[in-house]
């Protein structure tokens, strides 16, 4: 007859299979969920203010960009049962006078639940010793930004999904050093 053993290798070989293919059902659904209709969130980008000023490293000169910006977005039609979190972050991309394409986050919040995926940011002042510096060795002379607001949805099971929610409706010109604009 069949020994012991036979019968729990038996047995853990029907369970593998089970759960096996329960996670293959699990990533198809979510794949299927994911690229057939994927929601769209919707938000704005507004820009209030840019300063650039002066900054001083070790061994080189650079500027700083000041940024005052506001922006509000609705990411709850992105939570269904496979959203793990929501990583948001707002992107400035420019070209310096130097013809380098550059793209700098400025900020970046972690959602993790339905309720708080309404986000208003009003005010939101970004520069200097923060957590994000926007600083150029090469300097902003001659440079306009777009900034967008971008999401990164990470799933429980299934690949990350990369999205924009909301873009400036125009670029930005970086003023002159000490100005405004």
């Amino acid at each position: 007859m069949h020994t012991l053993f036979s019968r729990i290798n038996n047995l853990s070989a029907l369970l593998s299979s089970c759960v096996m293919g329960l996670l293959a059902a699990i990533a198809i659904s979510s794949m299927l969920q994911t690229f057939i209709a994927p929601p769209l969130p919707q938000g704005s980008v507004q820009v209030n203010s840019v300063k650039v000023v002066p900054g001083k490293g070790r061994n080189h000169k650079y500027e700083h960009a000041r940024i005052d910006f506001a922006f509000d977005a609705d990411f709850a039609p992105l939570f269904n049962w496979n959203t793990k979190q929501l990583f948001l972050y707002l992107e400035a991309e420019y070209t310096n006078h130097k013809g380098v394409k550059n793209a700098v986050v400025i900020w970046d919040k972690i959602v993790r639940r339905k309720e708080d995926a309404t986000i208003k940011v009003t005010g939101k002042k970004v520069g200097g010793r923060q957590k994000y510096a926007f600083k150029d060795v090469h300097g902003f002379r001659d440079a306009s930004a777009t900034y967008t607001l971008r999401y990164n949805l990470m799933p429980h099971v299934g690949a990350l999904v990369y999205g924009v929610a909301a873009t400036s409706n125009a670029t930005v010109p970086f003023p002159p050093m000490g100005a405004t604009s």
